[in-house]
């Protein structure tokens, strides 16, 4: 097959793409992004793309302790955090469980309704508090109880040592960068084009693009279907202010890649630090870089779309363009954004290849599988 690739924007890789800064530091144009999965599959595909570095992702969270004084803690909690903050000498598996066990308030009708009694039902009232209840309001601009409970059932509860904040058993990033993964997969091949700073719809309707037998496409949902007078679904997007450091001292701004800070104080999520990264080039990893680039992040409705806001109500009308899409000849809906749900890289991924299984072998379109909102294959 001959496939012809249209991006609105003026590179390839979609929000995956990075590149050098002016010193010579890779960074991401769209906030960092970390590969990790626990498909076999999906790594033995990307790993034709690009050599591969093992790189344990660890995140660090500056959140206040008992008395209001702030401490840097793992994120996700772990016995360490616990330790920290609330003056506790938790040093087993069991003792973490049994604080846990104390901590967890069961939701007044016995199933979660929402997102702070899902919260509260994993983590108790002291790291919902701390951790994830601002954390939330500034990630979504909801509180978690005007959230789905699915949303919080995820909460990582830890009762280990251990401070990655993945568990996948492949965690990795590309050595010389996401963009080189695109550049190797689409360039070299003679049977792929692509076009640039070409909006799809608009080239539709003047007539510019070739006749073709399958459309995939990747963007909104709503925004395909927008002629039908449809209210808009729900985003979240990221705002990032990018800061360069003159030579800080050690030759970093903060002790790791990312450091979360969940609390109302200031209007960021996070700061990223690309230095910290291994697959930095040669100059910056020896040091001669003396430098270093952070980047803030601000959850914001305003700009590129990124994440799907999970509720009722944007449920119920992600079901009305799921059913027009059913019935759509000739068009895969494949990715985050036409699936508005929150898939990581490796499900995305995932769900491209099965959604080619499946157009292979039957003709269809669908996914082989289901994938919930921010969980793995079913």
């Amino acid at each position: 097959m001959t496939s012809l690739i249209v991006d609105k924007r003026d590179h390839i890789g979609g929000n995956c793409y990075d590149y050098l800064d002016s010193h010579g530091i890779r960074c991401s144009k769209y906030g960092a992004h970390l590969f990790h999965t626990q498909y076999e599959r999906v790594w033995e595909y990307v790993k034709q793309f690009s050599e591969w570095v093992p790189f344990d992702h660890r995140v660090r969270g500056l959140v206040p302790d008992k008395d209001g004084t702030k401490r840097l803690v793992p994120i996700p909690p772990t016995q360490a955090t616990v330790n920290e903050l609330f003056s506790e000498n938790i040093d087993s598996e069991e003792k973490m469980q049994a604080w846990y066990d104390a901590q967890r308030i069961k939701p007044p009708t016995g199933e979660p309704q929402n997102g702070e009694e899902a919260a509260l039902s994993r983590v108790g009232p002291l790291l919902y508090d701390r951790v994830f209840k601002h954390y939330t309001k500034k990630q979504w601009d909801k509180y978690p109880e005007e959230l789905d409970a699915s949303v919080l059932l995820r909460l990582p509860c830890r009762t280990t040592t251990d401070d990655r904040y993945f568990g996948d058993p492949w965690q990795a990033l590309p050595l010389r960068g996401y963009t080189r993964i695109f550049e190797n997969m689409l360039l070299n091949d003679p049977n792929v084009a692509i076009r640039l700073n070409v909006d799809f719809f608009d080239a539709r309707e003047k007539g510019l693009l070739p006749k073709y037998k399958l459309l995939v496409y990747t963007g909104q949902i709503d925004t395909y279907y927008a002629a039908m007078g449809m209210p808009k679904l729900e985003y979240r997007s990221l705002r990032f202010e990018e800061e360069y450091v003159e030579e800080p001292e050690g030759g970093f701004f903060q002790e790791a890649m990312v450091v979360n800070h969940p609390w109302h104080d200031v209007p960021f999520t996070r700061i990223v630090e690309y230095k910290h990264m291994p697959i930095q080039p040669t100059a910056v990893r020896d040091g001669k870089v003396k430098g270093t680039l952070i980047a803030r992040e601000y959850s914001s409705a305003d700009v590129e779309p990124y994440y799907p806001v999970p509720n009722p109500s944007n449920r119920a009308l992600y079901e009305r363009y799921a059913e027009l899409a059913a019935k759509e000849e000739g068009v895969a809906f494949v990715g985050r954004l036409a699936s508005y749900k929150y898939f990581n890289m490796d499900q995305a991924i995932l769900n491209a290849l099965e959604m080619f299984d499946n157009l292979k072998e039957t003709g269809k379109l669908e996914p082989k599988r289901s994938f919930g909102p921010g969980d793995g294959p079913k």
